[in-house]
This record gives C-alpha cells, sequence and structure tokens, in this order.
C-alpha cells in the first residue's frame, strides 16, 4: 500500500467504514510515540483505542487496510462501523474499550504505512531494551 501523506479519511460521524490495528500495549505505547515524533514528516497518530485490561492498543486505519495487513504480533480486522461512535464523547461500545487517544483530540486516522513503520521500530527498540538487562 503506497502512502501519500495527505489524509484521505472519512469524516467522522456515527459508525464509519474503518479498520482496526490491534498491537499489544507496549508496542502500541512506543509507536504512538515514535508517530508523534515524526508527526511533521507524517500525518501523525490518529485515535487510538485500550482494551479494559491494558493489554491491546487498537489504531484506527483507513477501510481496505486489513485486506494486505501482515505484520508479526499485530492483527487488522474490518470493523464495518460496528461498535464504533464518533462525534461525541461517549466512549465506545466495545465493552470495557476507552479511548488513549479520542477523534476529537487528535482527528485523522493514522496511515498503515507510518503505523507499520513505527510498530516495527517499536519492535526493535523494546528488543533492544530486554537484550540490555
Amino acid at each position: 500500500m503506497e502512502t501519500t501523506g495527505a489524509n484521505t479519511a472519512p469524516e467522522f460521524g456515527a459508525a464509519p467504514d474503518l479498520d482496526l490495528v490491534t498491537v499489544p500495549t507496549r508496542q502500541g505505547l512506543e509507536a504512538v510515540d515514535i508517530i508523534r515524533r515524526g508527526a511533521s514528516r507524517t500525518c501523525g497518530v490518529g485515535p487510538v483505542l485500550h482494551d479494559g485490561s491494558g493489554d491491546t492498543l487498537g489504531f484506527l486505519v483507513p477501510s481496505g487496510t486489513a485486506d494486505a495487513w501482515d505484520l508479526p504480533g499485530s492483527a487488522c480486522t474490518q470493523t464495518d462501523g460496528r461498535g464504533m461512535r464518533f462525534g461525541d464523547a461517549v466512549s465506545p461500545a466495545a465493552g470495557p474499550t476507552d479511548w488513549l487517544l479520542p477523534p476529537e483530540a487528535v482527528g485523522p486516522v493514522t496511515d498503515p504505512e507510518v503505523l507499520r513503520a513505527a510498530l516495527g521500530e517499536a519492535a526493535r527498540l523494546i528488543e533492544a531494551a530486554d537484550n540490555c538487562r
């Protein structure tokens, strides 16, 4: 998938058609930091969900991303708008899930290529840190 650097995300409203990339929390938090540090070169990070148990983060990405997503250690699923609500202060309707970065605070979805690169860098940083012990 080629990145254009332009945001082609749909306008947020009720139940947008988006995909969701889920990753372990530690890797996801590192990726958020990596994307935010590089935001001057990219579109930045979009809305991010965290599950109630604190095990995973979910990045909202454009619809169609799941068709070609193959990054080990992560999963990308089509939401088809199920359980997603935007444009108000209400948390997602997916049980004990809440926003780490809500749509109104960050705006557009995360570019999948930017996310893929950040997750790869995050995995390398985590591995290096773990090997220093």
